[in-house]
């Protein structure tokens, strides 16, 4: 089977590459805007017959789309999440490669959700904020394009690789500064929501079962269970073997921008840390997966405690 994958160099396209790469019967081609890609091109700015005429060349029989942006202004978010995908969805109609389309959505597309609660597929999507809403939309193209196509939802990614900055990547930088500096006392903000956090190794096995199979339309990808931010700080700081202490700071009234922890300061005019959890999912999230195990034969295998662990380990080689 010859797999067309789009995104490799990204967060979850480098494992997701490294799990079909280890599948002898896959073929494997990298499209992508990096100089190692097999194959240059920008999905923001390429044309859908230029497209067309690669997938006419190559005929995979999967197409993996991992691209697309995390952080910027509205247009970026929707030129990088949305046209391009868009782009895709226009070349796979127009070529006569009948692949099928397996694309990375992501958790934030739902929005926020009520606490305690599991958020399933055919929850109403109400994302809030422009990148939710710039993943949806991509969503909505896939869903209505008429090919054979499958979207994972992936909620929280954690493990190697954590961008840092994310909330876990802003956690373990600001957690290996205080032992650098041998600060007994660590100051964090932002703590108290929940999220679902799934290992992007786990994600990759699920894109992988999901590029063999024949399911369709929208899947969770996640844990199945949220735990909070302060917890994960918790584990963080004993697989890290920090003795300090940890102090949460209440968030101050108006928009949070500061960054997630920092070292003990003594000035009295420093500001409370607080930062909010940035997919505009509100305090709660949690994904029902049973959509996942029942479809795809599909269940996370790497515990949050591993995750972090590798995460730490990554931080601490800066030290």
């Amino acid at each position: 089977m010859r797999v067309l994958l789009i995104g490799a160099n990204g967060y979850i396209g480098r494992f997701v590459a490294d799990r079909l790469l280890a599948d002898p019967a896959v073929q494997l081609t990298v499209l992508g805007r990096g100089d190692d890609a097999d194959v240059r091109f920008d999905l923001a700015s390429g044309s859908p017959g230029a497209l067309t005429r690669f997938l006419d060349a190559v005929h995979p029989g999967v197409v993996v789309n991992c691209a697309g942006a995390t952080r910027g202004g509205a247009r970026d978010l929707v030129r990088h999440n949305t046209v391009a995908v868009a782009t895709v969805c226009e070349a796979l109609r127009r070529s006569g490669c009948g692949a099928r389309l397996v694309q990375v959505g992501c958790g934030s597309e739902y929005g926020p959700s009520q606490p305690g609660s599991s958020t399933a597929e055919d929850a109403v999507p109400r994302p809030g904020g422009p990148y939710g809403v710039s993943k949806l939309a991509a969503t909505e193209l896939v869903l209505g394009s008429g090919l054979d196509a499958v979207v994972l939802r992936v909620f929280s990614p954690a493990g190697p690789g954590t961008p840092a900055g994310s909330p876990l990547g802003r956690l373990a930088e600001a957690m290996r500064r205080a032992m650098q500096s041998g600060d007994g006392e660590l100051k964090l903000g932002g703590l108290g929501v929940q999220r679902d956090f799934i290992d992007v190794r786990d994600v990759a096995r699920a894109v992988h079962a999901a590029s063999l199979s024949a399911a369709q339309g929208v899947i969770n990808i996640g844990s199945g269970r949220a735990v909070r931010l302060r917890d994960a700080a918790a584990v963080l700081a004993r697989v890290a073997g920090y003795g300090g202490a940890l102090h949460e700071l209440d968030a101050p009234p108006g928009p949070l921008r500061s960054p997630i922890g920092h070292p003990r300061v003594d000035s009295e005019h420093a500001a409370p840390v607080a930062y909010p959890y940035p997919d505009g999912c509100g305090s709660w999230q949690q994904a029902d997966v049973r959509t996942a195990r029942d479809r795809l034969g599909w269940r996370p295998r790497i515990n949050l405690e591993e995750s972090l662990a590798d995460i730490w380990m990554e931080a601490a080689c800066r030290i």
